[in-house]
């Protein structure tokens, strides 16, 4: 086969922006297959064909291909001319020695000036398979489904679909900040934003040096996994642990899990904001922990002036973790670390935070200077698939 065709479905219904939203896919498709042996992306009449070279890892292509965001599905395919004589020639060629129960046909006529409808190029093409192989027609459940697709200048066929990452081309749909902690959840919310067109930067609170860097180095491997399918991403490794103890001297005990919540999200926002940035996101689910019951995520996103999205909120942990094993994180969060959010946690949590209490407490606190000494300290990391981490100042960030 010579070429991968790549179909989108969501990106169709986007009209008069259609063209906007095909060619993010065509450069993401194009940054995700550089360094293999590609010779050309190009946008063919409501599909993508990707030109294989020669010398072309075609099962690394497509493994390449299966992570980009706003694909239906594609198929190893060839380039034909368009002719009914060439294309069914072409296709007992590839067919070679292979024997199956029963075939039929798929003509999908993408340009209505040639001369034969789709059923007619059906019959035609089908014919002359049955003639050369003896193999029985079934419309309906086929062994073997030969797709062919009449374009105006060329024609392609394809034996196989493979499914795609859906959804929409990654950077489609603007920026936003997820908090990044090393467990199974926050990963899997990031994916779902991805796959909605989102570019997501990361931020991850670590408790470095009083803990070991063991969470910030699961947050370094989570992020370059997640990168294979965003294709760049910013972390910002925030350290958090002085702040704990800041809040563990003049916060009661039960309070202290909804204020270190609160002054995540405050510096995650004005990251969010320095960075444009128009949404937070979180892997909260609803009560599955103490800072996760309505009341306590009701009085923690008081604080946020930007809208908090939390695709899992109504989804269990079997659900989740599911998801986790498809995406690949969750063989990286279940590897143990200390994380900053079980350092100084009180043994009875507070379960139904009231705001008004919660800012009486905080009134201890030099809150903005706490956020701007926790933001300035932020070291952001650069990662892009195919490449390397990198130092913010020597590689291009989200």
């Amino acid at each position: 086969m010579t070429s991968i065709v790549v179909h989108y479905q969501e990106i169709a219904l986007k009209g008069k922006n259609r063209p906007w939203f095909l060619g993010r896919l065509v450069r993401n498709l194009r940054k995700a297959l550089a360094g293999l042996d590609v010779t050309a992306v190009r946008s063919l009449m409501g599909r993508i064909e990707v030109v294989l070279g020669p010398d072309a890892d075609v099962d690394e292509v497509e493994s390449r291909v299966r992570r980009v965001f706003g694909i239906a599905n594609f198929s190893r395919a060839r380039r034909v001319a368009l002719d009914l004589d060439a294309v069914s020639s072409a296709v007992l060629a590839d067919l070679a020695d292979r024997q199956v129960g029963s075939f039929r046909v798929s003509v999908r006529r993408a340009d209505k000036r040639f001369p034969l409808t789709s059923p007619q190029a059906e019959r035609e093409i089908g014919g002359r398979i049955k003639q050369a192989r003896g193999w029985p027609v079934d419309l309906e459940r086929p062994e073997l489904d030969v797709r062919v697709e009449l374009l105006t200048n060329e024609a392609f066929y394809f034996f196989d679909k493979q499914r795609g990452a859906g959804g929409l081309p990654t950077g489609t749909a603007g920026k936003v900040v997820c908090l990044l902690s090393g467990g199974i959840d926050s990963p899997v919310a990031a994916h779902r934003m991805m796959k909605r067109g989102c570019s997501v930067i990361f931020v991850h609170f670590h408790a470095y040096p009083i803990l070991s860097r063991a969470s910030i180095e699961k947050a370094r491997q989570l992020v370059e996994l997640l990168t294979r399918w965003q294709l760049r991403s910013r972390l910002y490794l925030v350290p958090f642990g002085e702040l704990q103890q800041q809040v563990l001297l003049s916060i009661p005990g039960p309070m202290r899990v909804v204020v270190y919540r609160r002054l995540m999200l405050r510096i995650a926002e004005r990251i969010a904001r320095l960075r444009g940035a128009q949404a937070l996101v979180t892997g909260d689910v609803v009560g599955q922990v103490a800072s996760q019951t309505l009341e306590n995520m009701a009085v923690i996103g008081g604080v946020a002036g930007l809208p908090i999205f939390r695709p899992l909120i109504g989804m269990d942990k079997e659900e989740i973790t599911r998801e986790a094993i498809a995406l690949g994180s969750y063989p990286i969060s279940i590897i143990p670390d200390q994380d900053c959010c079980t350092l100084f946690t009180p043994r009875n949590p507070l379960t139904r935070a009231r705001a008004a209490e919660i800012e009486a407490a905080e009134s201890a606190l030099s809150i903005d200077d706490m956020v701007a000494t926790a933001v300035s300290a932020a070291s952001p990391e650069d990662v892009e698939y195919p490449a390397r981490v990198s130092s913010a100042g020597t590689s291009t960030g989200t």
